[in-house]
């Protein structure tokens, strides 16, 4: 069995890590998950939240705002739609994130009126959004 797996994590602007990974856990659309060296093939939408990577040279963090992961059993590889390391969360960047939550949850309002899916997706994104503010210690106020 191996002992790590290749992790790529891809932003729209950038390579944000490709590290060794004992184990990476996943904000995935349907629930959290765990994936380790020899896992199942799978691909998963994300939700917003915390990517965990657990490597040979400790732990990481990255906020992600949605995205698709790619898992097999010798690499994980995470294109997100927008992703920002932990330690370098500003109160700023999260404060931007939310407000463009806000703003898709107003546009997709006034674009779906009688449309109640788009809107409880933004209102959905807006929530997650929020709780990733809490849950690092950030206010979105």
């Amino acid at each position: 069995m191996a002992e790590t797996v290749q992790f790529d994590l891809v932003s729209p602007e950038r390579l944000l890590t490709s590290v060794a990974a004992r184990e990476v856990q996943i904000p995935g659309a349907e629930g959290d998950m765990t994936a380790m060296p020899n896992h199942s093939p799978l691909i998963t939408t994300l939700r917003p939240g915390i990517v965990r990577v657990s490597g040979p040279k400790g732990d990481t963090e990255y906020v992600v705002t949605g995205g698709f992961a790619e898992i097999n059993g010798e690499s994980i590889s995470i294109l997100a739609e927008r992703a920002v390391a932990r330690d370098d969360m500003t109160q700023e960047a999260y404060k931007a994130m939310v407000a463009e939550a806000t703003d898709r949850l107003a546009n997709a309002q006034e674009t779906y009126v009688n449309e109640p899916g788009p809107v409880d997706e933004a209102a959905k994104l807006l929530s997650d959004m929020v709780a990733i503010g809490d849950h690092i210690g950030l206010s979105a106020n």
